[in-house]
């Protein structure tokens, strides 16, 4: 019982934008930790949309080396509007695994590296993974597609360079 006081909670919302598929991509992040609000994004000149959601939770789970507290165990809700992201670190990412990330068909998993990335930074937390339906309204989601696009703005800023 003691251990639990320890836990510390982190809420994350997150969020890929692609301008075309491929095309010029964002993604963003929201992050709730002990009363504080913490945002970021960024993005890639050439993309596609499912990189940008894989990219938002890495960089996601890399931000909470940056915690006060970070020593500390913690829980963190990791909430997407990707059915990619989500379905694929809780379900389809155990069979890759075992078929030496191959897909049921046989053919190579997309963004392999990144589910590889991804799957090395949610082992070091208890991450829960869930999935909010996008464009609904939902304060953290409308939140982190915001932070995407700004991610996609900044490219755009940026190519006009």
């Amino acid at each position: 019982m003691q251990q639990q006081q320890n836990v510390k909670l982190v809420e994350i919302f997150t969020d890929g934008a692609c301008k075309g598929n491929p095309g010029i991509g964002g993604w963003g992040v929201s992050l709730q930790f002990d009363g504080e609000a913490r945002e970021f994004f960024g993005g890639e000149p050439m993309t596609t949309n499912n990189r940008m959601e894989l990219l938002a939770a890495i960089r996601a789970l890399q931000a909470l080396e940056s915690l006060p507290g970070v020593e500390q165990s913690l829980r963190v809700r990791l909430h997407t509007d990707s059915q990619y992201v989500q379905k694929g670190i809780s379900e389809w990412i155990h069979s890759w695994k075992k078929r030496g990330w191959r897909t049921a068909d046989k053919k190579p998993v997309k963004n392999e590296a990144l589910w590889r990335e991804l799957d090395q930074l949610s082992g070091r937390y208890q991450v829960e993974w869930f999935w909010v339906r996008g464009h609904n309204g939902h304060d953290g989601n409308e939140r982190a597609d915001m932070l995407a696009n700004q991610g996609v703005e900044l490219m755009l800023s940026e190519k006009a360079e």
